[in-house]
């Protein structure tokens, strides 16, 4: 049900493109952000076309823009759709998704990008931005038409999942992409390099006596393509960086002033592979965790802004393809609902601020998206918002999630925080009674 006007009084306000922190009250006037600041609600009263809400004790931030999930529609809704995707998106903070093209069939023509477009806007709730395929069925062999996919409304190219892995075909996709104003998201792995190993290369994969998966794999893919981008000129961004020696490169390349990007997924800051000896299979994922080393390089990257946003890489699957042999098993983690509860032991261990997160979450990703309505809190905007109860304890049980697989580390344990509301364009869209 959309509201008049919605009146959040009394949160602590923290919006990353303004640098703004402080006590206020938002009002919400339509699709838009009416007034923020410590008497913006006075003399407002509840009525029909008025609603009013305590958020003594929450945050309210920029909605979140999720630049990595898989939605699996079409071809493996039993897994997810885009009607639980989006559900669970909002249930997230999240009110922006861009969508990974390796479905079945591969999003990879115009008419596929508009028809998903169709489902998502048809469903409501947070607004889908698809990502098309780089190569045609994502095989590696021939490229898609990058014009068609822009006028179609594909936000970006990427084969998630596998590797451009062809450097000719790799130059000529970024060449394309800046022609047509696209980002090139790259899934970095020498698959030469990580065939039939379902885990990173340490200790842990020589005592479970599987083929090590070794961080290389990750970082001569990001060396080669940073040389492709900077001669390019193109937009690239490095999907799912898991590596210290992928975080060493893209800080010389920002250094050098190279328009390069970089996501890192919550497991990827919160685990490292020690966590596959507690959790078998539901922490096997792609790229795989990595050693304490990899972890500590991956947050203070994010700290420093090294890696810019924070990406979940949503990959819901059916449970029998996690309940069998680690090197039989799928690869994923689902993360919409559980990113922002996990992520806020960052902030309560002194590896982020509060600013810094939400930046990682909303303002940096919008950015990279080049969507300026996004990712703020400015009084005129787009109302996308999202509040916070950073103090609420609960449970992550399959009948508390929107999504429709739970497959990863977090089913059963109690976490702390959690997004109360979500608000697009003016439209709660989530809400859960205080």
């Amino acid at each position: 049900m959309r509201e008049l006007v919605l009146v959040l009084r009394g949160a602590r306000v923290i919006d990353p493109s303004r640098g703004l922190d402080e006590t206020a009250d938002v009002v919400v006037e339509g699709t838009r952000i009416g007034r923020i600041g410590r008497d913006a609600a006075m003399g407002i009263a509840p009525s029909e076309a008025v609603r009013v809400v305590d958020a003594r004790g929450c945050w309210i931030a920029p909605g979140f823009v999720d630049l990595h999930a898989h939605l699996r529609e079409p071809g493996d809704e039993e897994e997810e759709d885009v009607a639980s995707g989006l559900a669970a998106a909002a249930a997230g903070g999240f009110t922006t998704v861009c969508t990974m093209p390796n479905t079945r069939p591969v999003i990879d023509d115009a008419h596929r990008v508009r028809s998903l477009r169709e489902r998502a806007a048809a469903v409501g709730g947070p607004r889908l931005r698809p990502m098309a395929a780089v190569t045609q069925g994502s095989e590696g062999r021939a490229l898609t038409d990058a014009r068609a996919l822009r006028e179609a409304g594909a936000v970006g190219l990427s084969d998630d999942g596998r590797c451009v892995a062809d450097a000719a075909l790799m130059r000529e996709a970024l060449r394309q992409a800046r022609e047509h104003d696209l980002l090139i998201s790259q899934h970095c792995e020498d698959p030469s390099m990580t065939r039939g190993a379902p885990i990173h290369d340490g200790e842990v994969s020589r005592r479970l006596g599987v083929r090590g998966w070794p961080r290389e794999a990750e970082d001569v893919i990001v060396a080669r393509d940073l040389v492709l981008a900077e001669a390019t000129g193109a937009r690239y961004h490095v999907a799912h960086v898991s590596s210290l020696g992928a975080v060493r490169l893209l800080r010389e390349a920002k250094a050098r002033g190279l328009r390069v990007s970089a996501e890192v997924t919550p497991h990827h800051l919160l685990l490292t592979d020690e966590a596959v000896l507690l959790y078998g299979a539901q922490c096997k994922v792609n790229p795989p965790l990595r050693s304490e080393a990899d972890r500590a390089a991956l947050r203070e990257a994010l700290a420093d802004g090294t890696l810019d946003c924070i990406a979940t890489d949503h990959a819901p699957h059916r449970p029998s393809e996690k309940a069998c042999p680690l090197e039989q098993a799928a690869f994923g983690i689902t993360g919409l609902e559980t990113a922002l509860a996990v992520l806020l032991d960052l902030v309560r261990d002194g590896t982020l601020t509060p600013m810094r997160l939400l930046e990682a979450l909303s303002t940096a990703p919008a950015r990279i998206l080049g969507d300026a309505d996004a990712g703020t809190l400015r009084e005129g905007a787009r109302a996308d918002l999202v509040v916070i109860d950073p103090a609420r304890t609960w449970t992550v049980t399959p009948e508390r999630l929107r999504g429709k697989s739970h497959n990863g580390p977090w089913l059963g344990r109690t976490l702390t925080g959690r997004v109360v509301m979500t608000i697009v364009e003016g439209r709660i869209v989530h809400e859960v009674p205080a």
